[in-house]
């Protein structure tokens, strides 16, 4: 038997559904000359990491059709590895970049993006939370996947809006969930006094802790950033 935790699955699509809608409404707002704005992601402007929320789209399409019979061998918490803060060299993200320039009109990206991306927002509300996929050669329940994703979406959400004020940010329920998951996947909280988003942007290495925020931090300052791939 599976010594993983019981996941919440209602929690977790209900959380996936409005994190996932609000990203896509806050890509279809954005200006033309908004997608040459750098994001978040170390090397990316916004058109480029748009192409990869298309990607991410695309991957979960294909998790959720790619059913498993063992055991999960992750959950929503262990569906992550920390790893080295990213340079902006790996060949991936050199292709994502590649592709992204290629679609030229920011009117392409937008289209593809709510046209993927509607699929796997319909596809998520379709799935049984309780069966089991595989991705990136692992074990997951549907609910568990979905939750680990709430994830990717909220701290995507924040690289967007990382030089563009205007643009709306990611909802309260997901930076809660986000944050809930980074201090379990670290092995420690931040400090209560830290809103949400301060705590992701500065736990994932977003952004560097002002001198008082590495004072409330402590000790744990030393092990920033939790970059998770």
């Amino acid at each position: 038997m599976s010594s993983l935790p019981a996941p919440h699955y209602r929690a977790d699509v209900d959380l996936f559904s409005p994190s996932w809608a609000a990203l896509r409404r806050a890509v279809a707002g954005l200006a033309d000359h908004d997608f040459q704005q750098p994001s978040g992601c170390t090397g990316w402007l916004v058109r480029d990491l748009v192409c990869h929320l298309i990607i991410d789209a695309q991957d979960v399409l294909i998790t959720l059709v790619t059913p498993a019979d063992t055991e999960p061998t992750r959950d929503a918490v262990t569906y992550w590895d920390l790893v080295e803060a990213p340079t902006g060299e790996d060949p991936l993200d050199a292709l994502t970049v590649r592709l992204a320039a290629a679609y030229e009109d920011p009117e392409l990206l937008k289209f593809h993006l709510d046209d993927v991306g509607s699929a796997a927002g319909r596809a998520a509300q379709l799935a049984d939370p309780a069966a089991r996929v595989s991705t990136r050669g692992e074990v997951l329940t549907a609910g568990d996947y979905l939750s680990a994703y709430v994830v990717e979406w909220t701290l995507h959400h924040l690289d967007l809006v990382a030089h563009l004020p205007d643009v709306p940010g990611p909802p309260a329920g997901g930076l809660s969930h986000s944050r809930a998951t980074l201090e379990k996947i670290a092995g420690t909280a931040f400090p209560p006094t830290f809103r949400d988003e301060d705590a992701l942007l500065i736990g994932t290495g977003r952004r560097a802790p002002s001198s008082v925020e590495r004072d409330e931090i402590g000790e744990r300052a030393a092990s920033l950033p939790f970059v998770l791939g």
